[in-house]
């Protein structure tokens, strides 16, 4: 099978709008935004069948209990679980696309649909969404300036400088947490980075792998692999939003009160 061995690291250009170049990433992924819409609008004015309205109230329902796990504050949790939820459809559908018979397993060198997940410019702007709505998300919770201290320490400067005399260890451990800030700063990068090449290499890798069985038994041998990759797919969806609502639940969390609670406990 010669288009086994064309499967791209980027996605295959289909067309152009004026000077925008359409791929069929970009296609797999507007498909999938579009379900999404739909399934909300119908859900939103109840326009499904009495028993699929039932179901898909069982499995928010489901989600919502799943996010209290991770959460286990039901406010975070009703707050978090839409976009965790959108996430995770997201991410699913276009992890399923490329496995359709339109997708590059199957077609030529030009397939209609591609994983938008099997493109990496589509898990770094999930990834930046995830990593950018959690600080915003503490911003709104916590307010700007206990965000902007997780990362700039500059009360644990102050409070090392004024009380340098009565604690003298204040000012070892006012320089101490101020780099902790800057880690955590960094740290912000590379969850941006783990979680774009996490996802984009298991989808990307499943590709591969599916295409190189296809093509040396073209009918029996790909199909144990090929219900792997579905299991796959649902897999890192799963992960991918259960990550992002972790990050969510971090950045609401203000970690002042913890120590000062733990203080007190502590006295």
């Amino acid at each position: 099978m010669e288009h086994a061995e064309k499967i791209t690291l980027f996605a295959e250009p289909l067309g152009h709008i004026g000077s925008f170049l359409i791929t069929n990433s970009i296609i797999a992924s507007t498909v999938s935004t579009l379900i999404i819409l739909l399934l909300v609008l119908f859900l939103r004015k109840k326009a499904l069948p009495g028993k699929l309205q039932s179901i898909f109230e069982l499995l928010i329902e489901g989600a919502l209990s799943l996010a209290d796990q991770v959460t286990n504050n039901r406010k975070i949790s009703q707050k978090v679980m839409p976009l965790g939820l959108a996430i995770f459809v997201f991410v699913l559908l276009n992890n399923w696309f490329g496995l359709l018979p339109l997708g590059g397993i199957f077609f030529g060198a030009n397939p209609l649909f591609r994983g938008g997940t099997a493109d990496v410019n589509t898990t770094i702007a999930l990834a930046l969404i995830a990593v950018i709505g959690a600080n915003a998300f503490g911003i709104f919770s916590l307010g700007l300036w206990k965000t902007l201290n997780k990362y700039v320490n500059l009360k644990a400067l102050h409070k090392g400088a004024r009380h340098a005399k009565k604690e003298p260890t204040g000012l070892i451990v006012a320089p101490v947490m101020f780099f902790v800030g800057i880690l955590e700063l960094i740290g912000e990068f590379a969850k941006v980075a783990s979680l774009s090449f996490r996802l984009f290499g298991n989808v990307f890798a499943g590709e591969v792998l599916l295409a190189s069985m296809a093509a040396i038994v073209a009918y029996v041998l790909p199909l144990p692999f090929y219900f792997l990759e579905v299991m796959v797919g649902v897999i890192q969806a799963l992960i991918f939003a259960m990550l992002a609502t972790v990050y969510f639940t971090i950045a609401a969390q203000d970690h002042e009160e913890h120590e000062e609670h733990d203080a007190k406990h502590a006295h």
